[in-house]
C-alpha cells in the first residue's frame, strides 16, 4: 500500500497535522506566531548544515531550530523587543542558509521543495521520520499537558503549584523544534508557521474547552491536508501551498459563521 505515491504523501499530511494543530493551540495562546516563523525560517540553514556533513535533513534542522529557539531565549530582554529580536533572527537565518545552500558543490539540491515543500516525493524513510517526530510531539504534549496548560494561562499560578514556567517554555521549544524539522517536506519551512497557527485559530471560535480545541484543530488540519492534496493533484497546483489555501478558507469560513453566531 505504501508504494503508492498519493497514499503516502496523504499519511505525510495527515502526520504533519498530527503534530502541528495541537502545539499550534499553544503557540496561539502564548501569541508566539512570530517566534515559530523565526525557527522554521532557520530551519533552511540546518539543511544546508545537514547536506555540507552527510547528516540527515531532519537532524540539522532540528539542531538549528533549538540553537535559534535557545539564542531568543538567552537575549529576549537585553535592549530589544521581542518582535524586533525575532525579525532580525528570523530572516538573518534564512539569509545564511540560502547562501550557504549556494556553497554547496557537488550537491543536487531543490531549493524549491524545502521552501514551499515537496510532499509528493515523500519517501518511506520521510514517512517514518514524519510519523516517528508526530508521535514525539503528541506524547511530549499530552505528558505535559496540564503543566503546559497552567503556565501558559497564569504563570504566577504556576509558580505557586511549583511549576517552572521557563521549564515549560523549553518544553514548547523543543516540540516546536521537532514539528519544523517534520513538516520541512510536507509544506516547506516558509508555509511551516501557517500550518501551526491557522487551524488552531479556527478552532478556537468553537471550542468550550482546551482540550476540545486542540482535538478540533488537530481534525481541521487533517482535513485539510486531505483536501490539499486531492485538489493540488486534481488541478496540478503545488501541494504545499495548495494545503495552507484549504486550511486559510476554513479559517475565513470559520470567522464569518463566528460572527453571524454572535450577531444572531
Amino acid at each position: 500500500m505504501l508504494d503508492d505515491f498519493m497514499t503516502r504523501a496523504t499519511l505525510a499530511g495527515v502526520g504533519t497535522a498530527l503534530a502541528a494543530a495541537p502545539l499550534g493551540c499553544f503557540v496561539v495562546w502564548r501569541r508566539m506566531a512570530y517566534f515559530g516563523d523565526a525557527t522554521a525560517h532557520a530551519a533552511i540553514l540546518g539543511v544546508a548544515l545537514s547536506l555540507a556533513f552527510s547528516m540527515p535533513i531532519f537532524v540539522g534542522a532540528m539542531i538549528v531550530a533549538l540553537v535559534m529557539a535557545a539564542a531568543v531565549t538567552l537575549l529576549t530582554g537585553r535592549g530589544y523587543a521581542m518582535d524586533t529580536l525575532l525579525g532580525v533572527m528570523a530572516h538573518s537565518a534564512l539569509a545564511f542558509g540560502l547562501v550557504a545552500v549556494s556553497f554547496l558543490s557537488g550537491v543536487r539540491i531543490d531549493l524549491m521543495a524545502y521552501l514551499f515543500g515537496d510532499i509528493l516525493s515523500v519517501s518511506h524513510v520521510d514517512l517514518a521520520v514524519i510519523w516517528g517526530g508526530a508521535l514525539l510531539v503528541v506524547a511530549l504534549v499530552a505528558w505535559r499537558w496540564s503543566a503546559l496548560l497552567t503556565a501558559t494561562l497564569n504563570p504566577d499560578l504556576a509558580r505557586a503549584a511549583g511549576i517552572d514556567p521557563r521549564r515549560e517554555q523549553l518544553v514548547l521549544t523543543l516540540a516546536l523544534a521537532v514539528v519544523v524539522a517534520v513538516a520541512i517536506k510536507v509544506v516547506g519551512v516558509l508555509l511551516i508557521t501557517a500550518m501551526l497557527i491557522i487551524p488552531a485559530a479556527t478552532a478556537r471560535p468553537f471550542a468550550r474547552t482546551p482540550e476540545a480545541m486542540a482535538a478540533f484543530a488537530v481534525v481541521l488540519a487533517m482535513v485539510a491536508a486531505w483536501i490539499g492534496l486531492q485538489t493540488s493533484y486534481q488541478f496540478d497546483t503545488p501541494t504545499g501551498p495548495t494545503i495552507v489555501c484549504v486550511v486559510a478558507v476554513m479559517f475565513a469560513v470559520s470567522s464569518i459563521a463566528s460572527t453571524l453566531r454572535r450577531a444572531g
